[in-house]
């Protein structure tokens, strides 16, 4: 009926210090992503494909962040480990839910950003609102489908051992660990197998996007515009580099066990990228920056 999450197994004070850590980080992620979805949602100057689609990553990754955080920060201050066998499928399904769709939405800027830079006079026209919401809309509608077979699965396994799950939050794959059904390597296989083709799809959407971009870029002829052009995807590269890093250490190299690193990796993942997101679009961005102190001296004119 319920499974205990065993987490880091640190003592009590590294415990104390993680959850003290990890409070900060959440409640700074909350409001930093929302902040940027309230000012592409109010500032005219914001309403554009590129700022659109940054407004659903800042979604994704407040909703992601949701999906785990809270049960991680009551579990490292409580005796009270256990989490529902109804509500572990539904964190897993969620968290792998959110994920692909943040994958899809990497994939996606970068296709937006690969428009945008080979061919500026007709960006207009190809990045149109209809192909926009197209495209989001696929994203969404697209992850939580994909994930809607393989994760309800979960429900017919058989659990006849132990419910420890070694982890900080229901991860597929040590979920499918403790099962003694007899298809359980099959879908170990089939899990890492998925992983591996979602990432591979959305990494060569990226790598091909930004092979193109760059070939454009050595081929202006001023260097200021190669470094102005350049600097426009400084950001979407950093956060795709964060991005695709953690998720392919996670998820695409098979395992017997999950190790304190790739636990610690899954934290990093799961609650630093989404806080790092809207501070490195923000302090790069002019156009955000402009926006947040439009905001500014609307709500405080004097």
């Amino acid at each position: 009926m319920e499974f205990i999450l065993v987490g880091f197994q640190l003592s009590k004070p590294l415990e104390c210090f993680l959850f003290g850590v990890l409070l900060i980080v959440f409640l700074l992620t909350l409001p930093g992503n929302l902040t940027i979805i309230a000012l592409v949602c109010l500032d005219q100057h914001l309403q554009t494909p590129m700022y659109f689609f940054l407004c659903n990553l800042s979604l994704v990754e407040t909703l992601f962040v949701l999906t785990i955080s809270p049960k991680m920060l009551v579990s490292l201050i409580s005796l009270d480990k256990a989490i529902s066998f109804g509500g572990c499928i539904a964190q897993c399904y969620f968290y792998f839910s959110f994920g692909t769709c943040e994958n899809s939405l990497i994939a996606v800027m970068a296709f937006d950003r690969y428009v945008a830079i080979c061919y500026p006079l007709r960006y207009a026209t190809i990045m149109n609102k209809r192909l926009c919401v197209f495209l989001v809309l696929g994203c969404w509608v697209g992850a939580f489908l994909l994930l809607f077979v393989p994760v309800p699965f979960l429900f017919h396994l058989s659990f006849c051992g132990s419910n420890l799950i070694d982890h900080f939050f229901c991860d597929y794959a040590p979920i499918i660990k403790l099962s003694c059904s007899k298809n359980v390597h099959f879908l170990l296989i089939c899990e890492t197998f998925f992983s591996s083709v979602l990432m591979l799809s959305s990494l060569s959407v990226n790598g091909f996007s930004y092979l193109y971009i760059i070939s454009t870029i050595l081929r202006m002829d001023s260097t200021k515009g190669q470094k102005k052009t350049f600097s426009t995807c400084a950001s979407h590269i950093t956060v795709a580099s964060i991005f695709y890093g953690n998720a392919i250490f996670m998820y695409s190299i098979p395992s017997k066990g999950c190790s304190q690193v790739q636990k610690a990796v899954a934290v990093f993942h799961g609650t630093s990228i989404p806080l790092l997101n809207p501070f490195i679009y923000s302090l790069r961005n002019e156009k955000v920056k402009e926006a947040f102190k439009d905001c500014l001296r609307n709500s405080f004119p004097h």
